[in-house]
């Protein structure tokens, strides 16, 4: 990891980086031979969405920054939000929404 990273960190540096990351979610450890293999605990979309929703957990509001979010999407993020939304059912069970060509996770299991 630290050659992936041009080498010019402290190899205490990393691994506090990667295990704040780690106790953040954010990525994952599997023992090999005497160290660990790091590895991302999502994609790009699933890492943006983690993001997303620390933002929200800081903020004592959550209804004004979501009805803020919402209220500045564009038509085509709309219309995926409500892709996204409809999918989710009344049952409580997550299903793909016929339409919805994305893997985002919520929606698109």
């Amino acid at each position: 990891m630290q050659q992936r990273l041009g080498g010019d960190l402290a190899y205490t540096t990393v691994i506090t980086i990667l295990t704040g990351l780690l106790a953040e979610g954010a990525v994952t450890r599997e023992r090999s031979g005497r160290s660990f293999a790091w590895t991302s605990a999502s994609d790009q979309a699933g890492l943006a969405a983690h993001k997303m929703r620390k933002v929200l957990d800081a903020e004592s509001d959550r209804e004004a920054v979501l009805a803020g979010f919402v209220t500045g999407l564009g038509p085509d993020d709309e219309r995926l939000l409500r892709i996204c939304w409809a999918g989710r059912g009344t049952t409580g069970k997550t299903e793909r929404p016929w339409g919805c060509s994305s893997s985002c996770r919520w929606c698109c299991p």
